[in-house]
């Protein structure tokens, strides 16, 4: 598509389940601040419908999930004068985007195929599970470029990997091949590419089986607590657990099972 024609973003709805793609392809899905504007309004909206459970985030074409920042728009943001960057978006377009949304309650999904480099692999590991294709390149080369992998990068790799491995990519910028990345557990499942769609919707259709509040109580309680001493997590208070808690759902799975039946989820 021709950036000066439609968005930049695609966003679908069927059922419970919301597409998220950044459809920017010939220039590998590489993010620019509009990008980020039209996302941080697709987040909005998926949180507040009532009807929607996951989402799926991918880039569009076969070459990319995204690469990134357009360094083409920063070289001439910063020929311009504009503020130099650091960790975090606070005060950008598209703030607070996906990588510091840390009160998005329902899950999300990457969806990757072919290269996920700088912000994309940041987007990617934002997201809370991962599914990605045999042909997958995943890496932060900011240290190349002068830069840092400000989106959350520097922090979430040393989490989600061993932190040897971890520093050793961000302060080389060296990738990390989907076969790599499945090694680690940094993904959920790696697939070859003609099975990366049916692979996806398996994983969401398992998602959207599960009752819906008590996906976002797990999600909370998991992200909430990953750092906290274990005597702390277990007395620490969540809002999405209090409302499972009470919820008609709460109820409705035990007596689905014990009339031998599936559960209906009214999500209350």
């Amino acid at each position: 598509m021709s950036d000066s024609g439609g968005p930049r973003v695609r966003y679908d709805k069927k059922g419970h389940v919301a597409r998220i793609t950044i459809d920017r392809p010939a220039v590998l899905n590489a993010m620019d601040l509009r990008t980020h504007e039209e996302l941080a309004a697709v987040w909005d909206d998926f949180e507040a419908d009532p009807e929607l459970r996951v989402a799926v985030l991918t880039g569009a074409g076969e070459r990319a999930f995204s690469v990134g920042q357009d360094l083409r728009e920063r070289a001439r943001l910063n020929a311009e004068g504009a503020a130099p960057t650091t960790f975090g978006s606070r005060g950008q377009p598209g703030w607070p985007r996906l990588t510091e949304r840390f009160d998005l309650s329902k899950p999300v999904v990457a969806r990757v195929d072919g290269y996920a480099l700088g912000g994309g692999f940041e987007l990617a590991l934002a997201c809370d599970l991962i599914i990605a294709s045999d042909r997958a390149v995943f890496g932060l080369p900011e240290a190349r470029l002068g830069l840092i992998p400000g989106a959350g990068g520097a922090f979430r790799l040393a989490r989600q990997l061993p932190l040897k491995i971890a520093m050793g990519h961000l302060m080389t910028g060296r990738s990390l091949t989907a076969a790599d990345a499945a090694r680690f557990g940094l993904v959920n499942e790696v697939v070859p590419a003609d099975r990366l769609d049916a692979c996806v919707d398996e994983w969401t259709a398992d998602l959207v089986r599960s009752a819906p509040l008590a996906v976002r109580a797990v999600k909370e309680a998991v992200l909430r607590s990953v750092d906290m001493p274990l005597e702390e997590a277990f007395s620490a208070s969540y809002v999405w657990e209090r409302r499972r808690m009470a919820s008609e759902d709460a109820a409705e799975g035990p007596r689905a099972f014990a009339e031998k039946r599936d559960p209906v989820w009214r999500g209350r």
